[in-house]
């Protein structure tokens, strides 16, 4: 999704400054869009549809985007919580909620095939770095090749092996949790309500997704995590339903699950000469907060900005280094805001606990404070390009 949006920024702009833009894709989509109940789904900010309606694509992205109207942070079994709304911020959403298949088919919907050479299913297996650029080895059905490119943007994803083949290390940090995803259907219409639920063995989200579905991340202790994957669905749809409650009346259905380990990655490096490491490559973040593909995709349209104004030749160092310096702060305050709200509700201190009551119960009621926080979620905390 980051490359496909990079090549969408840049496309128009292709022709005029002579670049060609190969985008190498592992995985080809199935035929068309298929609505499917267990699709994966991402949490878009205001500020990402922002940015979408600037690329010309959400138009058709919002055919499928459920508005997220309002978020109620809660601490499970303690006073407090609060309460963010749309209309109190003036914006139609605070976020949209929308498959990553849907995503994916508008993105390469509007990619220009006169401009954008798309290899699908393909996989980059070497990297030659040269003077003047890299040497790519790409492998396609059974065919090898290679490609040289003036730039070349790694985004694929946070076990990047390509990452690792440049000797680009990261900074991780353990949350010693584990995410279960799933999809699931409540009992009552959930009317674009998010709720962020923190409890004593980690926080969970429940985000509202199209056909009146929902995207839970439930984030529990490793072993624990497992244990809930092997669970029939009623025995876990009770577990959960005694985690969150019955804002949503009784869970009737939930789909396939699947967990992942959580942890803070961080490359030690995001660009060099004619390299840039972009996406989940560059950073990884808890889930919970929803704020990793919003961050890359300012990255992205930070990037394609500081390219196209840019004289110096494709690849060139001092562009690069411009966006990296330009999307410094942001990304120290967004990962900072989701990591210390995640360490914070992940902690059973009751010292912290008492806390973290007071803290929900004063920004309910602080207008500057709510204001602050809402921002932060609609990914609008930092003046964008």
């Amino acid at each position: 999704m980051v490359g496909a949006s990079l090549a969408l920024a840049l496309q128009s702009h292709a022709r005029e400054q002579g670049w060609e833009l190969v985008l190498v894709e592992a995985f080809a989509p199935s035929g068309g869009f298929q609505p499917s109940y267990d699709a994966r789904s991402t949490a878009l900010s205001y500020g990402s549809r922002l940015i979408f309606e600037r690329l010309g694509v959400w138009g058709t992205l919002a055919e499928r985007a459920e508005p997220i109207r309002s978020i109620h942070v809660s601490d499970r079994g303690r006073f407090g919580a609060a309460r963010l709304q749309a209309d109190d911020e003036r914006v139609p959403a605070l976020g949209y909620v929308v498959e990553n298949a849907w995503l994916g088919h508008c993105l390469l919907g509007a990619l220009d095939t006169d401009v954008v050479q798309w290899r699908c299913p393909a996989h980059v297996t070497q990297l030659q770095p040269g003077a003047d650029g890299y040497t790519l080895q790409i492998e396609q059905d059974g065919d090898t090749s290679t490609l040289h490119a003036d730039l070349l943007v790694l985004a694929d994803g946070g076990r990047s092996g390509l990452r690792e083949q440049l000797g680009i290390g990261v900074r991780q940090t353990p949350y010693g949790q584990t995410a279960l995803i799933a999809n699931l259907t409540p009992g009552e219409a959930h009317q674009g309500q998010a709720f962020e639920r923190f409890t004593e063995q980690g926080p969970m989200a429940l985000l509202p997704l199209a056909d009146n579905r929902c995207a839970l991340v439930w984030t529990r202790p490793s072993d624990d995590a497992e244990r809930l994957q092997q669970l029939s669905d009623n025995a876990l749809l009770a577990e959960l339903q005694d985690a969150f409650g019955y804002r949503l009346g009784g869970f009737t259905q939930i789909g396939a699950r699947h967990i992942y380990p959580l942890a803070l990655v961080e490359a030690e490096e995001q660009v060099r000469p004619h390299l840039v490491v972009l996406g989940n490559a560059a950073h990884s973040l808890h889930p919970i907060a929803g704020q990793g593909f919003n961050l890359s995709l300012r990255d992205t349209v930070a990037l394609a900005a500081s390219l196209l104004v840019s004289s110096e030749p494709l690849g060139a160092l001092a562009p690069l280094s411009e966006f990296h310096a330009r999307q410094q702060r942001d990304q120290w305050l967004t990962i900072g805001f989701s990591d210390r709200v995640t360490r914070l509700f992940s902690n059973s201190d009751p010292l912290l606990s008492l806390g973290r009551g007071l803290g929900l119960l004063g920004l309910d009621v602080v207008p500057v404070a709510k204001h602050w926080f809402a921002r932060q979620a609609m990914g609008l905390g930092v003046k964008h390009v």
